[in-house]
């Protein structure tokens, strides 16, 4: 017994001396495990895995939580991405089905530039295991057509183009905090609440800066909206959707979580939200709330780009 107030000291120095490339937590905050995560993600409907774009844990993570989910769902796991617009489904899903190469598939698609290191992993597994995989974001050139102009530009375009996006009328909330934080972050004094379909860029009719600002908002929407429409498209009973985004789409149980309420208010959703920290045993407390599961990882973490 004389030794065990040294083994508990050499226990501790060797805790206090390990370098975690991430540590896991719970909705508040409190410790959680990798195993627990997927057991809840395989129960669930859809999984939205909030991501940091250039973190490589975020990406690496995300690709052993798709092997994991593909063991366990046995054939029942589709895969989406805000990484893939809609209208390049067809090239998407050709490379996984093994109609095409790699090459061809980066010719015919608009792939970010950080898709080799970063995405290109786990679209090889969607080939290799013949997974579903959903490309949701609408197309960028229909976002920047809301950020300039509004909603209301949106009912200018051809069938074929509102096939590739969310249903139209949409519905925004800038009252959400997201969207909110969004508004106040450009400075802007719109005020109002939710805008319709036709309300578009209306708040100033001289397009001002709160106007532009508000427009902005309106093209994360319709984002967000797109991404639920095809992820609800895509999902049949008994399937988990494992669902990858930037965190902002997702944290706080927003943007694609609103959007996924409004049509399915009983979907079994879990949300995970990537946070850098300076000790990611000591989250900050700004964390408790963002997610389901919050993934923490050092602030000094390498970057892909």
């Amino acid at each position: 017994m004389r030794f065990a107030p040294l083994l508990l000291c050499l226990l501790v120095f060797a805790f206090r001396s390990d370098k975690p490339a991430y540590r896991l937590y719970d909705q508040k905050l409190k410790p959680t495990t990798y195993a627990r995560l997927l057991r809840q993600a395989a129960e669930a409907d859809v999984v939205l895995f909030g991501e940091l774009h250039n973190n490589p844990i975020c990406h690496w993570l995300e690709l052993q939580l798709m092997k994991d989910l593909h063991a366990e769902k046995k054939g029942a796991l589709v895969l989406g991405a805000e990484m893939f617009e809609t209208d390049n489904q067809q090239a998407l899903s050709d490379f996984v089905q093994g109609r095409t190469t790699g090459k061809e598939f980066a010719n015919r698609a608009r792939l970010w530039p950080n898709y080799d290191t970063d995405y290109q992993p786990l679209a090889n597994f969607a080939r290799e295991n013949k997974i579903l995989f959903v490309a949701t974001n609408v197309p960028r050139r229909y976002a920047s057509l809301v950020a300039r102009q509004g909603l209301a530009a949106l009912d200018t375009l051809s069938a074929d183009a509102k096939r590739q996006m969310a249903p139209l009328p949409l519905t925004v909330d800038l009252t959400l905090p997201g969207y909110r934080a969004m508004l106040d972050m450009m400075g802007s004094s719109t005020h109002g609440g939710s805008s319709g379909p036709a309300s578009g860029a209306h708040t100033n009719p001289h397009g001002g800066s709160s106007d532009q600002a508000a427009n902005f908002a309106r093209a994360q929407a319709i984002k967000d909206a797109t991404m639920a429409h095809f992820i609800l498209q895509n999902l049949k009973p008994g399937q988990t959707l494992l669902h990858l985004n930037g965190d902002y789409h997702s944290k706080n149980f927003e943007g694609i979580v609103w959007y996924l309420r409004q049509q399915r208010p009983n979907l079994n959703i879990l949300t995970l939200s990537s946070v850098e920290s300076p000790d990611p045993d000591k989250p900050a407390d700004e964390s408790r709330g963002l997610a389901n599961y919050v993934l923490a990882i050092p602030a000094d973490m390498t970057k892909t780009y």
